[in-house]
C-alpha cells in the first residue's frame, strides 16, 4: 500500500502548488513583458504609456552605431558557433565512440569547466591570456573577441551533441562495417547524418550564447568593438529608452526563434536508437 502511494505521488497535489508556481512564472515574465509593451511606447519615457508606435524600432534601425554593433555580433557569433560547434563535435566522437579510458571523467569535466567556473573568472583570464598577445603582436582585431567567444561556447555546443551520440544505436554503424565500408565512409554515410540534429542544436545554443554575451565580451573586445549588448549596456549607464527597450526585444525574438528551433532538434528521436 504504501509503494502505491508512493508511486502515484506528484509534486503538482502539494497544498499552495499551482499559486507558487504561477506566482514564480510571473516574476519571471512580467518585467519581460513590460520591456516588449514599453518597446511600442510612442513617447520617450519608460514608465509612461504614451500610445502604440514602432517608431522606436525605426530610429533602432536608423541608428548606424546600432548596424555596426548588430553586424559585429552576428559576425562574431556565427564564427564562434563554428568554431566551437567543430571542436564540440571532435570532443562527443572522441568521448563517446571509443571504449573507456583512463581520463575520461577528467576530459568531461575540462570541456564543462566555463559551466562550472563563474564566468568573471573565465573573463579575467582571458583578458590576461591575450593582453599578452596583443602586447607581444601589436594586432588588436575582431579574433580575440571570436576565440574569446568559441572557448566559452565549446560545452554548450558539446552537451547536445554528447547527448545525441549517447542516444545513437551503433547497429548502423557495425553494419556498415560488415558491409566493408571504411571508418571515413562510415562516418560520413552513417555518423554524421545521425548526429546532424544534435549539431545543428549544438550550433544554435552556442550562437546564442555568443550572441547574448556580455562580461567576456566587455573584458576581451579593444576600443570601438562593441557588440550589440554592450553597446546596449553603455546605453543603460547613460539612460534608459525606449530604443534600448526596442531593441532588447528585437533580440529576445530572435533568441526565442533560435531555442525554440534548438528544442524542436533535441526532441527528435534518433531513427536508430
Amino acid at each position: 500500500m504504501a509503494e502505491a502511494r508512493t508511486g502515484s505521488f506528484s509534486v503538482r497535489h502539494l497544498p499552495g502548488f499551482t499559486p507558487i508556481a504561477l506566482l514564480c512564472f510571473a516574476l519571471l515574465y512580467a518585467p519581460i513583458i513590460i520591456m516588449v509593451l514599453y518597446s511600442f511606447n510612442s513617447g520617450q519615457s519608460v514608465a509612461l504609456w504614451e500610445g502604440f508606435s514602432f517608431e522606436w524600432y525605426a530610429i533602432a534601425a536608423r541608428n548606424e552605431t546600432v548596424q555596426e554593433a548588430t553586424l559585429r555580433s552576428l559576425v562574431i557569433a556565427l564564427w564562434a558557433s563554428g568554431i566551437s560547434t567543430v571542436f564540440a563535435t571532435l570532443a562527443a566522437l572522441g568521448t563517446t565512440r571509443t571504449r573507456n579510458f583512463r581520463g575520461r571523467t577528467f576530459i568531461y569535466v575540462m570541456i564543462n569547466q566555463p559551466l562550472m567556473v563563474p564566468e568573471i573568472v573565465t573573463a579575467v583570464a582571458l583578458l590576461i591570456f591575450f593582453a599578452s598577445i596583443k602586447v607581444a603582436t601589436g594586432y588588436t582585431g575582431l579574433a580575440y573577441l571570436i576565440l574569446a567567444h568559441a572557448a566559452f561556447c565549446v560545452p554548450f555546443a558539446y552537451l547536445p551533441i554528447r547527448a545525441r551520440m549517447e542516444g545513437m544505436d551503433t547497429v548502423l554503424e557495425t553494419a556498415a562495417a560488415d558491409l566493408y565500408a571504411t571508418p571515413w565512409m562510415t562516418f560520413r554515410r552513417v555518423t554524421l547524418p545521425l548526429m546532424a540534429p544534435g549539431i545543428a542544436a549544438g550550433a544554435m545554443l552556442a550562437f546564442v550564447v555568443s550572441l547574448d554575451d556580455v562580461i567576456i565580451t566587455e573584458f576581451v573586445k579593444s576600443a570601438g568593438q562593441d557588440t550589440l549588448p554592450t553597446y546596449m549596456l553603455g546605453q543603460l549607464r547613460r539612460a534608459v529608452t525606449p530604443e534600448v527597450n526596442a531593441i532588447s526585444t528585437a533580440l529576445l525574438g530572435l533568441t526565442v526563434l533560435l531555442l525554440t528551433a534548438f528544442f524542436i532538434l533535441t526532441g527528435r528521436k534518433n531513427p536508430a536508437g
